[in-house]
C-alpha cells in the first residue's frame, strides 16, 4: 500500500507527515496553529490553513506517492459551514463565554453520562460553542448547513463530502453520549440534528481528492479520503491494531489523556478528571484528563533537561514538593486551580527544576492511572517519555501495574494512517515497546503518600 498523508492538528501545532501503511513515519512537515484574537472571538485562520495544506501535499507528492489522506484532530474543534464554506469562524477552545452563556449551557448541558465529561472552562466543549453562536449570530446559524468536527471538515474541504464520526463526536464535544452510542440529548433539545451529517466510521473513504486540487497537489486523481479520527482514539487504536486488549494508553502532551478499554466504570457517577471517549467502533472508552503539559512547564520555567537521577535524590532528601494546579482548572483536584506552589528547600534551585517537572508529570500521571479501572497492561507514549526518567518513575511509583514505554512520538499519526488498511489488515501492526528500568529509582512511597496527604487537604480547604 502506498504512503499516507496525515494531517495532525495540535492545539499549538499542526503537522502533515508522509506515514507507511504500517504506522512508520516518513517525513514530517510543520507549522504553528495560529489564532486570531477576533472578531468576533478568537479564532483559527481557516483560510491560512487550508493554504499551508495545500502547500503541504504538493510537496509531499514531489517524493512520495501518497495513496490517501486522514485527518487527526484534538477534541474541541468544530466548524458551522454553509455549501461553500464556514458560516462562521472556528472558535479557539480557550476563549472565553459570557457569563449568560455558562449560566445557559450549565443548565442545559445534562448530567455526566450525556456529557463523558466534566463541564470545563472556556469554550472546550463544542455544543458550548454551538449554543453562544446559535445565540449571539443567530442569522449566522442559519444559514449553516452543517456543524463539523476538525477531523470531519477537513476531510470535507479535501473530497466535497460532509460526515460525522464517533471519536471525534465522543471527545468531550457533549454532543454525543458515549456510553449509550447516540446523540445526546441537548442536540434533539435544541433541534441541532439537522447540522449532523451521516455517521460513517474513521476508516471510510469518503470519496477522492477534489479533481481541482488533485491537479494543484500534483497527487493522484483517486487519492482516498478518509473520514478521520480524534488524535487520541487514533494513538489508542494504534496498539488496537497491533493487537493489544485489556490495556491502558497514557498519552502526554499538552494534555496527559488516559484512554482503556477496560469497563467496571459507573458511567453516571462524576469524579474529576474522569472522561468517556469512544474507540473507532463507538465502544466507550473510560478516560482521564489533565491539562498535564501546561503544569509541566510552570513547574519546569526555563529549565531545560534532561532529568537526573542525583537532582531526584536532592529533591526526595529535601522534601521539595510541586502541588497542584498552577493553571486555571482544576484538573484532579477540586479546588486547586491557580493554586499551584512549590515548597521545599529547593523551591528556587533552578537546577532541580527540570527534574522535580518530570517528578509532578509523573506523580500525575500515577494518580490519572490509579483512578481507572485495572488494566493487564499501561502504554506511555508521547512528548514525556522522550526523558527517559519520566517512563521509570512511573513505573516506580506503580510497582505492581505492568508498564510499558513507547518512544514513538508520532503515534496520533501511525494511528491514524493505520485506518487505511483497516479492512484489509491482515496481521497486528508492528509495535516496539519496552519495560523501563527501574532498578536504580529509591522508593518513592514515602515521597508519593506526603504528596497525596498535601492535595488531600487542599481539597477541603475551602
Amino acid at each position: 500500500m502506498t504512503p499516507i498523508a496525515v494531517f495532525d492538528i495540535g492545539k499549538t501545532n499542526v503537522k502533515l507527515s508522509s506515514v507507511t501503511a504500517d504506522g512508520e513515519l516518513l517525513e514530517t512537515l510543520s507549522a504553528p496553529n495560529l489564532v486570531q484574537d477576533g472578531p468576533p472571538y478568537r479564532h483559527h485562520d481557516l483560510a491560512r490553513l487550508e493554504a499551508w495544506l495545500i502547500g503541504g501535499l504538493s510537496e509531499l507528492a514531489a517524493r512520495h506517492e501518497i495513496g490517501a489522506i486522514v485527518t487527526c484532530a484534538h477534541g474541541s474543534g468544530g466548524v458551522l459551514v454553509g455549501p461553500d464554506g464556514p458560516v462562521l469562524p472556528m472558535m479557539d477552545y480557550e476563549q472565553s463565554l459570557p457569563s449568560d452563556i455558562v449560566d445557559a449551557y450549565r443548565a442545559a448541558a445534562g448530567p455526566y453520562r450525556e456529557r463523558g465529561s466534566p463541564i470545563m472552562l472556556g469554550a472546550s466543549h463544542l455544543a458550548r460553542q454551538m449554543l453562544w453562536q446559535e445565540t449571539r449570530w443567530p442569522r449566522d446559524f442559519a444559514r449553516a448547513t452543517h456543524f463539523l468536527t476538525t477531523p470531519q471538515y477537513w476531510a470535507w474541504r479535501l473530497s466535497g463530502v460532509a460526515a460525522c464520526e464517533v471519536t471525534s463526536l465522543a471527545a468531550q464535544s457533549h454532543l454525543w453520549a458515549a456510553v449509550d452510542n447516540r446523540p445526546a440529548r441537548i442536540v434533539a433539545e435544541r433541534r441541532w440534528q439537522k447540522l449532523l451529517p451521516p455517521l460513517r466510521p474513521a476508516w471510510t473513504a469518503l470519496g477522492s481528492l477534489k479533481p481541482s486540487l488533485a491537479q494543484v497537489t500534483k497527487l493522484s486523481p483517486a487519492t482516498r479520503v478518509l473520514n478521520g479520527i480524534h488524535d487520541s482514539s487514533a494513538n489508542f487504536y494504534r496498539y488496537q491494531a497491533a493487537g493489544l486488549s485489556d490495556f491502558t494508553v497514557v498519552s502526554t502532551g499538552t494534555w496527559i489523556v488516559l484512554l482503556t478499554d477496560r469497563t467496571g466504570v459507573d458511567f453516571d457517577d462524576e469524579r474529576p478528571g474522569h472522561t468517556v471517549n469512544a474507540d473507532i467502533r463507538g465502544r466507550p472508552l473510560p478516560g482521564m484528563l489533565s491539562m498535564g503539559g501546561r503544569e509541566f512547564s510552570a513547574v519546569a520555567k526555563d529549565s531545560a533537561g534532561p532529568a537526573s537521577a542525583h537532582e531526584l535524590e536532592r529533591l526526595l532528601a529535601s522534601r521539595t514538593l510541586a502541588l497542584p494546579s498552577f493553571g486555571s482548572d482544576d484538573g484532579l483536584f477540586p479546588g486547586s486551580a491557580r493554586q499551584g506552589r512549590i515548597e521545599g528547600p529547593l523551591a528556587n534551585d533552578m537546577s532541580a527544576r527540570f527534574t522535580l517537572a518530570v517528578l509532578y508529570a509523573a506523580l500525575l500521571t500515577a494518580e490519572c492511572i490509579e483512578r481507572l479501572p485495572a488494566s493487564a497492561s499501561i502504554v506511555l507514549d508521547g512528548n514525556f517519555v522522550s526523558d527517559p526518567l519520566y517512563g521509570a518513575l512511573v513505573a516506580r511509583l506503580l510497582p505492581r501495574k505492568h508498564v510499558l514505554v513507547s518512544r514513538s512520538t508520532s503515534g496520533t499519526a501511525s494511528g491514524a494512517a493505520l485506518l487505511a488498511g483497516h479492512e484489509t489488515r491482515q496481521a497486528p501492526a508492528p509495535l516496539s515497546a519496552e519495560v523501563p528500568d527501574i532498578s536504580a529509582l529509591p522508593d518513592l512511597s514515602p515521597y508519593r503518600a506526603r504528596w497525596r496527604a498535601l492535595t488531600t487537604r487542599m481539597e477541603h480547604v475551602p
